[in-house]
């Protein structure tokens, strides 16, 4: 806690501690700990769907292995770091079959992870791409119910269990993709993005008014600024501004990074960056303008590159979150397996050993932004006092322990050890 651009994660808090009794537990040895982040460390969990999930319906994206032992792997890896996983509703993956969705599997994923004290994120609720064929010759009228009937039963539907969501993702771009056919470009041309992100916000709001709605892409230009700004004066009222940095090409930088950060924090809405990575093999060539455009038969892991994503992925999350509008990072994969683009962007590699990049975010996450158990004394008045990254911890003295919170800058509490 030393480093003073972090100040504003971190808080202290005053606890009088008792016993079972209620009376004070003057002049004790206690343990503190630390239990979890309240900042959002996420990641994607679309390996443990078929690994927790099961096998999907006809028509489904398979997603990661179906071996007990991938899950005991992937699992102590994943949850040692992160406790906030997206998880994929692309619809045509979700729903390939009309009236056919895949509700049941996303639904035990969902409550494993929930039960590993993960939050969950579902991702995205309208989007252009990954579409069902059936949508395709359809009215534009039908579609638009379609996709309202969508984001109802989703956003409803999982209420309590999943309560964020991408609301709609890359709209900046929507009217004018090209990439193939599907039923929501010609939407979005036709009654216009503020149309839709309205649609996708307000039908979301209506099913679970205590949802956490984001507006993601991944145009971060001032093209970017101009679809926010017109639509917070068409009322439409945003919870979140997701930015996507996928740094195939190279890691853009603190300066870079800095400046675009504080361009969409003028807006006074927490900043959710959803998709980041960086990858340990040879750079995306930088003339590349759609990322999807780099197609090559295998993209390597390489000493040289996971030396430069060990070293980038520190500078990077340290810039992150030293920005105060910033409030969650979501890494676009855990492992090179199945990887976006088939890129070296894991954190881990594919037969399942730890790359630097993981071992140096977890000197971050779990050692220099952690508080491990730390042996403390509280006073003649039973008191102590803690102080630490936000989040949740406990206190404990022989078998007994109380869970607290740090939440503020300085706060005080009584708890009783059970």
């Amino acid at each position: 806690m030393s480093d003073s651009s972090l100040r504003h994660r971190t808080g202290k808090t005053t606890l009088t501690v008792r016993g079972p009794d209620r009376q004070v537990l003057a002049e004790q040895v206690v343990t503190v700990e630390q239990r979890r982040h309240a900042f959002a460390f996420g990641n994607i969990g679309f390996d443990f769907v078929n690994l927790v999930g099961g096998p999907g319906p006809e028509g489904a994206q398979p997603f990661g292995g179906t071996d007990s032992s991938d899950l005991d792997r992937l699992s102590e890896l994943w949850l040692n770091l992160f406790n906030t996983a997206t998880l994929p509703f692309y619809w045509g993956s979700y729903e390939p079959r009309r009236g056919a969705p895949d509700t049941e599997r996303l639904t035990r994923t969902a409550r494993w992870l929930a039960g590993h004290g993960v939050t969950v994120k579902g991702h995205p609720l309208v989007w252009h791409t990954v579409q069902p064929p059936w949508l395709l010759g359809l009215d534009l009228d039908e579609v638009e119910a379609l996709q309202r009937a969508r984001i109802r039963d989703l956003v409803g539907g999982f209420s309590g269990l999943i309560d964020t969501w991408d609301a709609i993702n890359e709209a900046v771009i929507m009217p004018v993709f090209g990439n193939g056919d599907n039923a929501i470009t010609p939407l979005a041309r036709a009654r216009g993005r503020i149309h839709l992100v309205r649609m996708a916000f307000e039908e979301g709001r209506a099913a679970n008014p205590a949802a956490t709605l984001v507006l993601n892409d991944f145009d971060l230009s001032s093209a970017y600024e101009c679809l926010i700004e017109g639509v917070l004066e068409a009322g439409v009222r945003l919870d979140a501004i997701g930015l996507q940095t996928h740094m195939h090409q190279g890691y853009r930088g603190e300066e870079y990074v800095h400046e675009m950060l504080d361009r969409f924090a003028r807006y006074g809405l927490p900043l959710h960056l959803t998709e980041t990575t960086l990858v340990s093999g040879h750079l995306m060539p930088p003339e590349i303008e759609d990322l999807n455009d780099y197609q090559i038969p295998e993209w390597p892991s390489t000493p040289e590159g996971e030396a430069r994503q060990a070293e980038e992925i520190v500078r990077h999350y340290r810039s992150l979150l030293a920005h105060p509008a910033v409030q969650a990072v979501n890494y676009w994969g855990l492992t090179d397996r199945g990887a976006w683009l088939g890129a070296p962007a894991g954190l881990v590699r594919s037969d399942g050993s730890r790359k630097p990049s993981y071992d140096t975010l977890e000197a971050l996450i779990k050692d220099e932004w952690w508080l491990t158990p730390t042996t403390m004394r509280t006073d003649p008045d039973g008191m102590i006092t803690v102080e630490g990254f936000l989040g949740d911890y406990i206190v404990s003295a022989g078998d007994r322990t109380a869970r607290f919170t740090i939440d503020a800058a300085d706060t005080t509490a009584t708890i009783d050890l059970s």
